[in-house]
């Protein structure tokens, strides 16, 4: 490896899955490998949802363990996970208990409930310009205070996923710009916290640590955590610890006339503005504005995405299905088009003890024929993401303050080809897929750029555009694919 290149770590933390990636930057170009992989998964335990943070913790410490022993002098550690999920931690400083899952059935219409007892959908929504869902931090710590929560009632502070697993580490406590910004506590416009709806909870702002933007340095590992893996002093850096925020960051776009998707579990649709836009159009289409680095906003709307066929192939691999995700995409090819069409983001679908089972009963409700067999129920999954991404993609196209000249999509949905086909076909626009490990890329590059090695986000990504490969799609059989979304939008507006 060349003497001026910087090693950082990027953790990379999502619902189903924990990875460690390794970046090699130097003043022109980016390497990456993988150095560790296991699963996430949520603890049903007493009728509620939980994440194992302990055990998440300990993948990170052993991700670290696997550099030691290749001897990789790394600059700096990043993390990131997904939103809204938070931990409590007492005055001595220990964590209180399992942090509770945004699919947590005790938020199930926890956002009514607060619209009706505490604040108006639209004042909520004026404040804070965020995309109202049951599971946001904030219904979230409303459901725990209503419950008296013992966490929740003894907490002296509150972190998000990513700043408590920083904790770890360090033991330094900080509260992240990107990942406060999906809580619906934080004003866009300030940048802060807002007191008044920390308050309607319970709550203070000093129950929060300091809010830093991405891209500074938390600390180093602690004595405890150098011995553990046998690194030396090593710094953490609080990237854009909310995971689309570091996948935004990671777009090889030339300018910002773009719509993003980073398609994974879930498929976040947006643009990247300079300032929140909260207005009547985007309260109705219940979009969000979110932070971004650089000072940006991510203004975007959740879709539900590859938990779909995550769900489903749980499901079929417990019956003994043996295919692999690449040969499951092709069998679906040969599957009759348009034949059964969902609205994926219908709540019958947010976590049902049956995907298929769920798509089936949807289908039955709608007057649609039931799919049958493994490739149905997934070209029913892809044409139906297509449809809603069409859908989502238009909402974009009345509120975006430049034009729209291409959609970029990334992360893992971006090696699905036929699913960027049929989007670009149900879109009628050219679709640029990749990098697929955006996350973990912008991840790497935010610490890049409080090392020096990059000054801002737009060589950041120049530099990306150049070390990484993207694949074009072009639209085809737009009239097929019109008469079909035509379908798409009779069957779910009823």
């Amino acid at each position: 490896m060349k003497a001026d290149c910087k090693h950082f770590v990027a953790m990379d933390l999502g619902a189903t899955g924990i990875r460690a990636l390794l970046g090699t930057v130097s003043a022109t170009h980016l390497e990456l490998s993988e150095i560790y992989r296991s699963s996430n998964k949520i603890l049903h335990i007493g009728g509620h949802d939980y994440w194992d943070i302990y055990a998440i913790f300990e993948h990170i410490v052993n991700a670290l363990k696997i550099v030691a022993e290749k001897n990789i002098k790394i600059a700096s550690i990043g993390i990131d996970t997904w939103g809204v999920d938070v931990v409590m931690v007492g005055k001595d400083g220990a964590l209180l208990g399992l942090p509770f899952s945004y699919r947590d059935s005790q938020t199930a219409g926890a956002a009514q409930s607060y619209f009706n007892e505490v604040l108006s959908k639209s004042a909520l929504y004026n404040k804070t310009g965020i995309q109202v869902m049951d599971f946001n931090t904030l219904f979230q710590l409303y459901i725990m205070n209503r419950n008296h929560c013992s966490a929740f009632e003894s907490a002296h502070k509150i972190l998000f996923m990513p700043d408590a697993l920083g904790y770890l580490l360090t033991g330094k406590m900080v509260t992240e710009y990107t990942i406060a910004s999906t809580s619906q506590f934080l004003n866009p416009f300030t940048k802060q916290l807002d007191e008044e709806l920390l308050k309607s909870v319970g709550l203070e702002k000093s129950h929060f640590a300091r809010l830093v933007m991405p891209g500074k340095k938390l600390g180093y590992i602690t004595k405890d955590i150098s011995q553990k893996t046998g690194l030396s002093k090593v710094a953490v850096v609080t990237v854009a610890g909310h995971d689309t925020a570091s996948a935004v960051a990671a777009v090889p776009a030339e300018n910002q006339n773009f719509v993003y998707l980073s398609s994974g579990t879930w498929s976040l649709m947006g643009i990247e503005v300079d300032k929140p836009i909260i207005n009547d159009k985007a309260a109705l289409f219940n979009i969000t504005n979110e932070g971004g680095v650089n000072g940006t906003i991510r203004f975007l709307k959740n879709i539900t995405g590859m938990w779909l066929l995550e769900q489903s192939m749980k499901e079929w691999k417990d019956q003994g299905f043996c295919r692999s995700y690449s040969e499951l995409v092709e069998d679906c090819k040969s599957a009759e088009p348009f034949r059964y069409l969902i609205n994926p983001d219908d709540p019958s679908f947010a976590n049902p003890a049956s995907m298929t089972v769920a798509i089936s009963n949807y289908c039955v409700k709608t007057g649609q024929p039931v799919p049958q067999g493994y490739s149905e129920y997934a070209r029913c999954i892809f044409e139906s993401l297509a449809m809603r991404y069409r859908q989502v993609f238009e909402m974009f196209g009345e509120m975006a303050p430049f034009k729209i000249e291409r959609l970029h999509v990334i992360g893992g949905g971006s090696k699905n080809e036929l699913l960027n086909q049929f989007t670009a076909n149900a879109l009628g626009i050219e679709v640029v897929a990749g990098p697929s490990e955006a996350t973990a890329i912008g991840n790497i590059m935010m610490q890049a750029m409080c090392a020096g090695v990059v000054s801002d986000l737009q060589q950041m990504r120049d530099m990306i555009a150049e070390s990484v490969e993207t694949k074009l799609f072009l639209p085809e059989d737009t009239s097929q694919w019109e008469r079909a979304y035509s379908e798409y939008l009779r069957l779910t507006s009823e």
